[in-house]
């Protein structure tokens, strides 16, 4: 199973800092001293408590002399395709250490192409609080500023996970009430660290959530809480605690953060089934209980010829529930070598998915894990596989690329 999953909790929307604000950034706010105008066709956004927008007249116009904004983005881009399809975002996963590959970091920092993205490790348990009460957030505050500097969204990830704790969590003898302090503990601080400060934001749109109002991240709670067959996964959180631990963790998260977007993140959920199901009757309970809960996180870790027909399907029975869905960690994997004819059924894959989500209006928008073959996951955990991604290795588009333009068109 894939190294990014777990129970989501937020989707961090960093504005730009620009002469003038463009749709979608910030215009005012708490401690805010950029751009104070809006681009033409917008208006000013504040969100009301229920976290939707108001609609305030535009400020006016600054002088002449000031600049009008930056230039307009590519249209061919994935994330500008996206955004005038009426989705939020296309992003990418990525990684501290690729960050030090300067052509690598060019292609992610093009905001026409990815409008936010996720970091793949430095925000997980083993990274943020590696002994009980000792925090750090060097690797996630890299990629934080990374998405604030390029105009990004930054989706957290995330908060709780059976996979890459640190041994003081996974081997704990711990009494119930001693985790739940642990889980409290660990995801309050988490999200509050990345926790949003309110502005004032530029939007065509009065009624739509300003998922940009607000820093939001991912709280895992425990990612990939069941196995295949819907029964719960044993580990350290459930063992203790059984199904509370779920519950406890989106709860300190929303004290943390009110005003997050709280996600759940799984895969192998994306087709009807026992997992799926089981999903399903969580997040009923959940929201029969009053826990918080926003969004379900849809992996999307495929293999090629094998993308389940039913995922549209399960995308609207989430949203029937009045949530958001995203697709948090696409990739499509092959058997290499790659061959045209692996290439060709890999890009109708990438346009089924892609198109599933534009066809669910609760489906928010998509991100795939990391966009270059260089930095796939896939090699190093399926062996004998991978090709799973838009750019090959070397940077190049292949034809999969065309297959998510063609559904976002």
């Amino acid at each position: 199973m894939n190294l990014s999953a777990s129970f989501a909790v937020l989707v961090a929307l960093i504005p730009y800092a620009l002469a003038q604000s463009p749709e979608w950034g910030q215009c005012g706010g708490t401690g805010y001293t950029g751009a104070t105008t809006c681009v033409s066709g917008t208006v000013t956004g504040e969100p009301n408590a229920d976290g939707h927008l108001k609609a305030t007249s535009a400020p006016s116009a600054p002088s002449p002399t000031v600049s009008t904004g930056a230039p307009a983005p590519s249209v061919s881009g994935l994330h500008t395709l996206a955004k005038a399809a009426g989705k939020l975002y296309f992003g990418s996963a990525t990684d501290n250490p690729e960050l030090t590959d300067t052509a690598y970091v060019a292609k992610l920092s093009d905001n026409a192409e990815f409008g936010q993205i996720t970091p793949g490790n430095s925000m997980k348990w083993d990274a943020t609080e590696p002994t009980r009460g000792t925090f750090t957030f060097t690797g996630g505050d890299v990629v934080a500023s990374l998405a604030e500097k390029n105009g990004q969204l930054l989706r957290g990830h995330n908060c709780v996970w059976y996979n890459q704790l640190p041994s003081w969590v996974a081997n704990g003898h711990f009494t119930a009430a001693d985790l739940t302090d642990v889980i409290t503990t660990h995801c309050g601080t988490l999200v509050g660290h990345y926790k949003g400060q309110i502005f004032l934001g530029c939007d065509q749109r009065s009624v739509v959530v300003n998922r940009i109002a607000r820093a939001t991240f991912l709280i895992p709670s425990y990612s990939e809480p069941f196995n295949d067959d819907g029964t719960w996964r044993s580990d350290v959180f459930f063992n203790t605690l059984g199904q509370s631990y779920v519950s406890i963790a989106l709860k300190a998260a929303r004290a943390a953060d009110p005003n997050a977007k709280l996600y759940i993140n799984d895969y192998n959920i994306e087709q009807t089934g026992a997992k799926s199901t089981a999903m399903l009757n969580l997040v009923k309970q959940l929201q029969a209980d009053g826990v918080p809960i926003d969004g379900v996180g849809f992996q999307s870790h495929f293999i090629v010829g094998e993308v389940p027909g039913s995922f549209q399907t399960v995308l609207e029975q989430f949203t029937a529930l009045g949530l958001e869905v995203a697709i948090t960690e696409l990739d499509i994997r092959m058997t290499l070598p790659a061959t045209d004819a692996l290439l060709a059924q890999q890009q109708k894959d990438y346009q089924s998915v892609v198109q599933a989500c534009m066809n669910v209006q609760g489906c928010v928008g998509v991100t795939i894990w990391d966009w270059t073959d260089k930095y796939s996951w896939v090699p190093s955990t399926f062996s004998g596989q991978g090709a799973a991604l838009p750019w090959d290795e070397t940077f190049n588009k292949k034809p999969a690329y065309s297959g998510i333009t063609a559904a976002l068109a």
